[in-house]
Parts: structure tokens; sequence; C-alpha cells
């Protein structure tokens, strides 16, 4: 079981307040504290276009990182690539959306324009460490709907003859629902086997994230991204909020005797400690309950 904090990249890249880079390592410290394995903590983007990201090389420069946490960074092109491979990340992240409308909306290309710029930067990086693709918009588009399973299959394949070793579907907008996570895994399962590490990234914009994720373990995935809090939402999609709430995950997965290796209770000062931050109410439910109601009773 793997849960990838991407509170410090995806959480923070749609939010007006920016925090500093020294509140940025400091929670990222907090997070690795917990038991988290894996930390989204950066992504490589044009600083006009997300400010939040505009000091991802300090971040990573001035962040002691522990032995036991594998370093993330976010690329969406060659050139963010290139500003990733000069960095200490450990693992790589490339994306990009299934939709063709998607992409033209935000990308002004289409898919197909989009991987071959994409994908030979990708072959090239994963010569030098692991790489990721996230397949946005993969369960939905906010622009033209339905996403077809063929597409989603299709572009996984691309991606696989690229070198990438991990595989994690996107639903950047929360269209998703537990049935057609289902189907979808199984899709997947029937056509690439069980070799390919799938992980599965959820926004919550319907109140299905959870769902969505007990679903997908069910199904046989052990990967999931999350966001302390429940930070998050795409500043390129219309109406996308948060992601899966790091900590609500944590409980629910602990709540079913599935051991996740992250203790929960660490969690929750630091949930509070964003919200108090971001100067607002966070999404996540566990952090506003007491803590005694956090674990589980007998009926």
């Amino acid at each position: 079981m793997v849960i990838c904090e991407v509170g410090v990249r995806d959480g923070l890249q749609n939010e007006p307040v920016l925090l500093t880079t020294e509140q940025k390592v400091t929670l990222l410290d907090q997070l690795a504290a917990t038991g988290i394995k894996k930390l989204e903590a950066v992504s490589f983007v044009h600083p006009k276009l997300v400010p939040a990201m505009k000091d991802a090389e300090e971040v990573l420069a001035n962040w002691n990182t522990p032995a036991h946490v594998i370093v993330a960074g976010l690329a969406l092109n060659p050139t963010g690539i290139l500003r990733a491979l000069k960095t200490s990340i450990d693992h790589l992240h490339v994306s990009i959306a299934v939709s063709d409308a998607f992409n033209q909306k935000n990308a002004k290309r289409s898919v197909k324009e989009g991987l071959s710029q994409l994908l030979p930067a990708t072959k090239e990086a994963s010569a030098h460490l692991p790489v990721t693709a996230i397949l946005a918009t993969s369960f939905g588009c906010p622009f033209s709907g339905a996403v077809s399973q063929k597409d989603v299959l299709h572009m996984t394949e691309s991606f696989l003859t690229a070198g990438v070793s991990h595989i994690v579907l996107g639903d950047t907008t929360g269209m998703a629902h537990p049935y057609q996570v289902k189907e979808m895994i199984h899709a997947f399962d029937r056509t690439f086997g069980q070799d390919v590490t799938l992980g599965l990234h959820f926004h919550n914009t319907r109140g299905l994230g959870l769902a969505n994720a007990l679903a997908g373990y069910e199904a046989g995935v052990r990967y999931f991204d999350a966001s302390i809090g429940g930070l998050g939402g795409c500043p390129y999609a219309p109406n996308a909020v948060g992601n899966v709430c790091t900590e609500d995950l944590v409980h629910l997965f602990e709540q079913s005797n599935i051991n996740t290796g992250i203790d929960l209770q660490s969690l929750i000062p630091i949930a509070k400690q964003v919200e108090t931050w971001m100067g607002k109410k966070l999404p996540g439910m566990v952090m506003h309950v007491p803590k005694n109601s956090c674990t589980q009773t007998e009926a």
C-alpha cells in the first residue's frame, strides 16, 4: 500500500495563498514524519502560470529529505522534464489529459500534438530515473463528457512503450463513480496484466472520492494519491475541488483493517496547521471531529 501525498504540489497549486519556501519545507518534513512513503513535492511549470510552484528548485535544495521517502516532481512538457532532471528528485511524474477537448482548452494543442512532444522526452528521462505517467480526465472530461476506456488504454500503451514504470489514472474533476472505477481497472488488467503498477488519483467534486478509492482497492489497486486536509484543484479545470483527503483516506483504510503504515493522529494537527495557513476551513472530515471519534468501535 502506497499513499502518495500530493498536497504540497496539487494541493497548493490552485490556492490564492502562496506559502513560503520555508513553510513548504516544514510541511514536507512534518508529512514525512507520519510514515508517508512518497511525496509529490513540486512541479516544474511556468511560474507565471502557476505562481505557487515558482520555487520548486529552492524547495528541493532546502529540504533534507528523509531516507525512507521517495520524492517526486511533476512536469508537463520537455522543458519541465529538463528542469526536473537537474534536481534531486527520485521519481518523475509526467501528465497529459486523455481528453482532446481538455488539452485543446488548456494547452492549445491536441492529444496527438502533446504526446508528440512529451513521449520522446519521457523516454529519455526514463533512462535516468523512474517515471510515472498521470493520465488526467481518465474518467470523464468537463468539456466533452465521457472518455472511452479505449482512449485511456491506448494512451497507457504509448507511455509504457516510452519506458514509464507506473500509470496513474486521474479523475481531474471528480466525475468517476465506483462501478466505473472497477470496470476501468478490470479493463486495464485484462489489457496489461498486473505487472504494471497502477495508481488512482481522485478529486472529491461530487463526494465520491473515498468511495472510488475503496472501489479501486477492492479491484486490486494499492497506490493512491491524496492531499492533506483535502486541499487541491486544477487551475485549468472548471469546478475542480480538492483531492481525496489524506487523513480521511487513511481513516477509511484503517477502519477497514487495511494497514497504511501512516499515523493518522500525526496527520490531523498538520491538516489543522495548513487550514490556518490557508485562512479557511478545509474539506477534510476527520480533522474536524474529536480524537476518540476516529477509532473503530463495536456495535
